[in-house]
């Protein structure tokens, strides 16, 4: 870190005027903290346990919660202290952390959607080489890759914020430390690191995301094919869950860094922020589990053993 540092903490507002609510905002975020440690806990240890779920999509889906675990455990937390006490002071070392942790979770994420997208085209539009294609090899060297490829981003954002100099104001109006309110605390030149999160947010966003188009419309093709209603019906349910998230995630998370306005009010940023940070961690477990068959009969397994 820089040397000239003017300041050492910054000071988290979060949600300001909450007034009579604080409590009962409060409440609902423990409330979704444990259910979304619970629920994707739940589904890795099913995952673990049960042959019925050993397969490439259940892998993928294990991942996936492993990274809402990863965001829900950096944001969270330090959420729930601000909105308790109307703010929260944090180290500059702290808050540099968390969006790091940040980083390397939501980019992880949208890599493990386009995998899990085209693991979906395989079982629609090639099903007679799904069993060739998407091997464990292949699952667990996607995974180490994806991984790696959100350690390398976060590695170039370290490189870049360790040359900048932090001179204030150490107030940060947001419930974590995002990438531009952690950029408006220095007064340094942010050009570089703008331009790195532009290329880098390109290959672990807009790439994945038009991995997940492209095998959308070829699986859309393969469906409409399909003569009978059942047919179509039955292929549609097995990509269905993994639309709903990826629609939930991406909408809101281009909304907030993909296609920012002038206009755009700061309370509107903030809720779509704890949609993507705290809500979809817990939806994702309740979406691919609520229509799931061999989810539930494995829940239903792991209960006969207590």
């Amino acid at each position: 870190m820089s040397v000239t540092n003017n300041i050492t903490s910054v000071i988290l507002i979060g949600f300001p005027n909450l007034q009579y609510f604080t409590y009962l905002f409060f409440s609902w975020l423990v409330l979704i903290y444990c259910m979304t440690i619970s629920g994707n806990l739940l589904i890795m240890v099913l995952y673990l346990v049960s042959k019925t779920l050993q397969s490439p999509m259940y892998f993928f889906i294990t991942q996936l919660s492993l990274c809402d675990l990863l965001l829900t455990t950096d944001i969270v937390p330090v959420l729930l202290h601000t909105v308790l006490y109307g703010g929260s002071t944090i180290t500059l070392i702290g808050c540099i952390i968390q969006f790091c942790v940040f980083v390397i979770s939501e980019s992880s994420e949208c890599l493990f959607l386009s995998v899990m997208s085209y693991d979906r085209y395989v079982a629609i539009c090639n099903p007679l080489r799904y069993n060739s294609i998407m091997t464990h090899k292949f699952c667990v060297t996607s995974a180490n890759v994806i991984w790696f490829v959100g350690f390398i981003v976060t590695l170039g954002d370290i490189i870049c914020i360790y040359k900048f100099d932090f001179c204030g104001p150490h107030i940060i109006d947001h419930f974590y430390c995002d990438f531009t309110p952690l950029v408006q605390l220095s007064c340094s030149d942010t050009r570089m690191i703008h331009i790195w999160l532009f290329i880098a947010g390109f290959y672990v966003i807009m790439g994945p995301f038009l991995v997940i188009v492209t095998s959308y419309v070829y699986i859309a093709i393969t469906i409409l094919k399909i003569p009978s209603n059942t047919g179509r019906h039955k292929a549609f349910s097995t990509c269905s869950s993994h639309l709903t998230v990826v629609s939930i995630f991406y909408g809101t998370l281009m909304i907030v860094y993909v296609f920012p306005t002038n206009g755009q009010l700061l309370i509107l940023s903030k809720v779509l922020s704890l949609i993507y940070t705290v809500l979809t961690p817990l939806l994702n477990p309740i979406i691919y589990s609520l229509r799931n068959k061999d989810i539930k009969a494995a829940f239903c397994k792991l209960k006969l053993y207590f």
